[in-house]
C-alpha cells in the first residue's frame, strides 16, 4: 500500500511539472500577442481617458482641468450637438440602406440557379480596396464638372452638385460609404440564406405562399440572428466614419457632413486640442456602447434563435 502511494505522489508531481512546461510555453507563445495588446491597445485606452481630463496642445504639458472638457463639450461647444445630429443621421439613414441593399441583392443571388459565386466576387470586391481609394475616385466623380455633372448636363437635367450643396452633401458620403461596405453584409445574408432548409420554403409554397411571404415569414425570421450581427457591426462602424468625409468633403459645406469621427481629428491634430478630441472621442465611446446596448435589448422582440 505504502508503494502504491509513492507511485501515486510521483505521478501526481510528474502531472504538474508537465502542467508546469505546458503553462510556461503557452505563456511565451502568448507573450508577443499579450504585448501587443498591452503597448497598442490597453496603454492608448487609458492614455486617453487621462488627457480627456486634461488641457495639452501637443507643444505643452498636460494640464489637469478636471471635467472641464466635458462641461465645455455638452454645455457650451455650439458645434458639438450638430456634429452629434450629423452623426445619427448618417448612421440611421446608411444602415437603413445597407440592410435592405444587402438583404435584396443576398436574396437575389440566392435565386439564381448559376453564377451566384461570380456575383459574391463581384459585389464583395469594393470591399478589399481601402476606403481612401475608394473616396478619391468618387471625389473625381463628384466633384463639379466632373462625371455626374457631366451625365446631367448631357440629359438636359439641371441638378445640384452634392459636394457643395449643404443639404445633399451627406448623400454623397453615404453613396459612397454604401458602394465600399454594401458587399460585407451581402456575403452573410447570402450565406445565411443558403442555410435555411428547403423543405420549409417547398412547404409553404404548397400552402400557397407567394415569394414575399416565403422571404417575410419564413426566410427573414430564420436568418435573423445574421441581421442583428449584421446590424449591430453596421452601426458600430458608422459612428465612426471619418475617410470618406475626409477625402469628399472635409466637414463641409460649413459643418454639414463634420461628424464625431472629423471632429476628433479636427480638435486634436488641427486644432492642437487633445484634451478636448480625447473627451469627444470617450463620448463617442460612450454613444457606441449605449445604442450598442440597446440594439441587443431589443433583439428578443425580433431576433429567433433555432431551440
Amino acid at each position: 500500500m505504502t508503494q502504491n502511494v509513492l507511485t501515486t505522489r510521483k505521478a501526481g508531481r510528474r502531472r504538474n511539472r508537465l502542467f508546469g512546461m505546458e503553462a510556461r510555453t503557452a505563456f511565451l507563445f502568448l507573450l508577443p500577442s499579450f504585448l501587443g495588446l498591452l503597448i497598442f491597445l490597453i496603454l492608448p485606452i487609458a492614455a486617453s481617458l487621462a488627457l480627456s481630463f486634461s488641457d495639452w496642445s501637443l507643444l505643452s504639458t498636460p494640464r489637469f482641468v478636471g471635467f472641464a472638457n466635458y462641461v465645455r463639450l455638452l454645455t457650451i461647444d455650439p458645434a458639438f450637438f450638430q456634429v452629434l445630429g450629423n452623426t445619427l443621421f448618417f448612421t440611421v439613414e446608411y444602415v437603413v440602406l445597407n440592410l435592405v441593399v444587402a438583404l435584396g441583392l443576398a436574396a437575389w443571388i440566392a435565386s439564381l440557379k448559376r453564377s451566384q459565386r461570380w456575383f459574391r466576387v463581384v459585389f464583395f470586391l469594393p470591399t478589399f480596396t481601402p476606403s481612401i481609394a475608394v473616396s478619391m475616385v468618387w471625389l473625381l466623380i463628384f466633384t463639379p464638372g466632373g462625371l455626374i455633372d457631366a451625365v446631367f448636363r448631357g440629359l438636359g437635367v439641371h441638378f445640384p452638385n452634392l459636394l457643395i450643396e449643404p443639404h445633399l452633401a451627406m448623400q454623397a458620403i453615404v453613396i459612397v460609404t454604401l458602394w465600399g461596405n454594401v458587399g460585407y453584409n451581402l456575403i452573410l445574408f447570402n450565406a445565411a440564406l443558403d442555410l435555411v432548409p428547403k423543405s420549409y420554403l417547398d412547404a409553404a409554397q404548397i400552402d400557397g405562399a407567394g415569394p414575399w411571404q416565403r422571404f417575410w415569414m419564413i426566410r427573414l425570421p430564420l436568418i435573423s440572428p445574421t441581421v442583428f450581427f449584421g446590424v449591430v457591426m453596421t452601426a458600430i462602424t458608422s459612428l465612426q466614419v471619418f475617410d470618406q468625409i475626409f477625402v469628399l468633403t472635409r466637414g463641409g459645406p460649413g459643418s454639414a457632413t463634420a461628424t464625431l469621427g472629423f471632429a476628433i481629428y479636427q480638435y486634436g491634430f488641427s486644432n492642437y486640442q487633445m484634451g478636448y478630441a480625447s473627451a469627444l472621442a470617450w463620448v463617442m465611446f460612450i454613444i457606441i456602447m449605449a445604442l450598442t446596448a440597446l440594439q441587443f435589448w431589443l433583439q428578443r422582440k425580433w431576433v429567433h434563435y433555432d431551440s
